[in-house]
């Protein structure tokens, strides 16, 4: 009986102090990761079906590759800059691997977006017409994604 009741509290203290820990993050910020990381979970799942089909491993369809183009510039099209509040970066808050270099580099965070808006372009254009296109398109597009990450997100 001690052991049971000894765990459970252990256990829901655990459980407050993570509550506890997370209340201590501003809504605000706590809302704006989630969307961020949203909608890059969205690109990553729409740059997936793109990928499998330039490496063979999902069957070329000129729907769905167009489908997932769209899907791209759609999700360009979305205003981000909520999503990026000071504060919000992963030495200020748990849960995001943003880097504070984010917030210090506006110029170089402007030629990344516009090189993922023109890859993204570039695509939407290739993506239905043939594999080899879409294969010739798939490099800009993952060089654009992996630029940015490699100088603003921190590494796994």
């Amino acid at each position: 009986m001690f052991k049971t009741t000894a765990f459970a509290t252990a256990a829901a203290i655990l459980v407050s102090g993570a509550a506890f820990a997370e209340s201590h993050v501003d809504p605000a910020i706590a809302g704006a990761i989630k969307a961020r990381q949203s909608q890059m979970t969205l690109y990553a799942f729409n740059l997936g079906v793109l990928g499998g089909m330039a490496q063979d491993k999902i069957p070329y369809d000129a729907g769905t590759a167009s489908a997932a183009a769209a899907n791209l510039v759609a999700l360009l099209s979305l205003d981000q800059s909520r999503y990026w509040p000071e504060g919000s970066d992963n030495a200020s808050v748990d849960g995001t691997r943003a880097l504070p270099a984010i917030w210090q580099d506006g110029a170089g965070v402007g030629e990344k977006a516009g090189a993922l808006k023109e890859a993204v372009a570039a695509m939407d254009a290739a993506a239905g017409m043939d594999l080899d296109s879409l294969k010739a398109a798939m490099g800009p597009l993952g060089g654009a994604c992996g630029d940015c990450h490699k100088a603003y997100r921190q590494s796994e």
